[in-house]
């Protein structure tokens, strides 16, 4: 019904649709981001509307970004493809959307603000603001992870694609915090802002008077966290992989925007035990059982090369599918090509296939593996099988939902679900007959 009426509605109508339910969803709320609220000490102030974009990492750093700014005694709200979060009271994201409507946007910024939150820290996704749920709300700081090709079907092209997260930075005008690493940088670095704050790995970024740069030169990754210094501070991180180094940097550097010091960035980030469906190891022995979100070909590769690196496992099974059913079927055997790459046994099934025919998702997937890997559509089914192939020593990682609670299939149905919590129950149930 959906493509349907895109069909027949001009794109121009859709778009003032858009735009209007915007407009519509913050005037009914009160434009809770631009009101402001008169502190204990008399000061009238807004609540700091934080945006955090790109294409990977934007969940963690928003968890990161509020821990951080809770340490130093803040009072924050935060929205992920996770979790809601105001104040302490924190519930699961079920909606199967990283950014919700227009109106359940505002009306949480409304409660975040109702509630005394000082901070409130969003996740914006392109899609999102391609639907204008960015518009009327008045964000202070803008922060870019980095940007590989996504969502491309629904923009038309990459260079479209980045254009609506630079909308991001044309709307936060104080604050603008860039991944200096990323060969997009110079993009958004072109967005005028008060402030700039940019972070880097290595020598890359030079000096710059006009960009506050953090650069971490020494580090350290291994199977049991992240160590790297900044001013003289050395920072533990139980988190795992060099990407989780870059998703510090901007956790800190929105910190420092907002005046907390280093060594409070350091208490809140060892305080965090891991970031739920990221990079998070469910099962330790006799093998190990990772679960991750990643669902684009830079972030799969990334997580096959961080496990076979880091934790050297003597076989990698990866279960893998494709996100989203009916779009960005470019990136399917892309991800098959990869699994094989990497894994020494691939398990190929269904993830949120929505409208589209489930298996036909699958055999492009298995189009990228040149015919390699097991097709197996029930998705409780593939994860019995690779454990069921894993040895001592071994590694199985499964990839595409992360903690994620729903499955989305046919006719706008949903399935309750969780990877993590379907490893648990197969685990034990093949632990009692095996192990």
């Amino acid at each position: 019904m959906k493509d349907l009426i895109k069909k027949i509605i001009p794109e121009f109508l859709i778009n003032y649709y858009h735009f209007l339910l915007a407009m519509l969803g913050a005037f009914f709320y009160g434009f809770p981001s631009r009101q402001k609220r008169t502190s204990p000490n008399g000061t009238a102030k807004k609540m700091v509307v934080i945006g955090v974009t790109g294409t990977n990492g934007k969940s963690t750093v928003v968890n990161l970004t509020t821990k951080i700014l809770e340490e130093e005694g803040f009072k924050v709200a935060s929205l992920s493809s996770i979790s809601f979060k105001i104040w302490g009271k924190e519930w699961l994201n079920t909606l199967k959307m990283t950014m919700p409507g227009r109106f359940k946007l505002q009306k949480f910024l409304r409660q975040a603000l109702d509630s005394g939150c000082q901070f409130c820290v969003l996740e914006v996704t392109s899609e999102g603001i391609l639907q204008h749920r960015h518009r009327f709300i008045d964000f202070d700081v803008a922060v870019f992870t980095n940007l590989t090709p996504e969502h491309i079907e629904a923009h038309g092209s990459f260079e479209k694609y980045r254009e609506a997260k630079g909308k991001l930075f044309q709307a936060a005008k104080k604050i603008h915090i860039v991944n200096l690493d990323d060969e997009n940088a110079q993009y958004f670095l072109r967005f005028l802002a008060n402030k700039k704050y940019g972070y880097s790995i290595g020598s890359k970024s030079q000096a710059n008077k006009r960009i506050n740069i953090l650069n971490v030169k020494n580090y350290k990754i291994s199977s049991d966290g992240l160590k790297f210094s900044l001013d003289n501070i050395e920072f533990e991180l139980n988190l795992l992989a060099k990407f989780n180094i870059y998703n510090a940097l901007a956790a800190i550097c929105i910190g420092l925007s907002q005046g907390v010091d280093f060594e409070t960035c350091k208490l809140a980030l060892e305080k965090v035990k891991k970031i739920p469906g990221r990079m998070e190891i469910v099962i330790k022995n006799p093998f190990k059982v990772f679960v991750d979100y990643a669902f684009t070909p830079n972030a799969l590769e990334k997580v096959y090369r961080i496990i076979s690196q880091e934790f050297r496992p003597k076989n990698l099974i990866c279960v893998l599918g494709s996100c989203g059913g009916g779009r960005d079927k470019w990136k399917r055997p892309i991800l098959g090509k990869l699994a094989s790459k990497y894994c020494n046994q691939v398990i190929v099934t269904n993830e949120d296939p929505y409208d589209e025919d489930p298996i036909e998702i699958i055999e492009q997937i298995d189009h990228g593996t040149k015919g390699k890997a097991k097709k197996i559509l029930d998705r409780k089914k593939a994860i019995r099988e690779a454990l069921k192939i894993a040895k001592s020593g071994d590694a199985v990682i499964i990839t595409g939902k992360g903690c994620e609670p729903w499955i989305c299939v046919a006719g706008g149905r949903k399935i309750p679900w969780d990877d993590r919590r379907i490893v648990r129950e197969e685990f034990k149930n093949l632990k009692i007959i095996d192990f």
